[in-house]
């Protein structure tokens, strides 16, 4: 399934960003009671913005931010429509962001993963390297991972 997705880089000047906004809203605000409205989003226009489109609609999306550490990039906003979940794109925007990072002389990935999240992470590499916290009113743990 995943092999006719297409994947692209892009950022919030998209001509697409207000559905890479409603993607976000509906998989990881609206589920917790919560909404993107109420959050400052000025920082996004810092981070480089991967899509996974199926027939040219966005199904998936994860936001690369930049950190203090210029060989460090926040992995953040992670999101796939529940159609498309446990299908692969997932799995390919990571790669993407981790193909990204070497692109650019990053070594590392860090993240806040929801504990829900964690098994995915885990799976790909990364190592939670927090205890639990909360974050949007949720548990998350910090995850990092080296990239060669």
């Amino acid at each position: 399934m995943a092999d006719s997705v297409t994947l692209r880089q892009t950022d919030v000047f998209d001509a697409n960003y207000e559905e890479i906004y409603n993607l976000r809203e509906e998989v990881l605000r609206k589920p917790i009671g919560l909404s993107l409205k109420d959050e400052d989003l000025s920082s996004d226009v810092k981070d480089v913005i991967f899509v996974a489109e199926k027939d040219n609609k966005i199904i998936g999306c994860v936001m690369m931010h930049p950190s203090d550490d210029i060989h460090t990039l926040k992995l953040r906003q992670m999101a796939v429509y529940d159609a498309w979940q446990g299908k692969g794109i997932g799995k390919l925007l990571v790669t993407r962001a981790e193909d990204y990072c070497r692109q650019h002389n990053a070594n590392r990935i860090v993240l806040h993963a929801r504990i829900t999240a964690e098994p995915f992470y885990e799976k790909l590499g990364y190592v939670k390297t927090s205890g639990v916290f909360t974050e949007v009113g949720i548990p998350h743990v910090k995850m990092e991972k080296e990239i060669a």
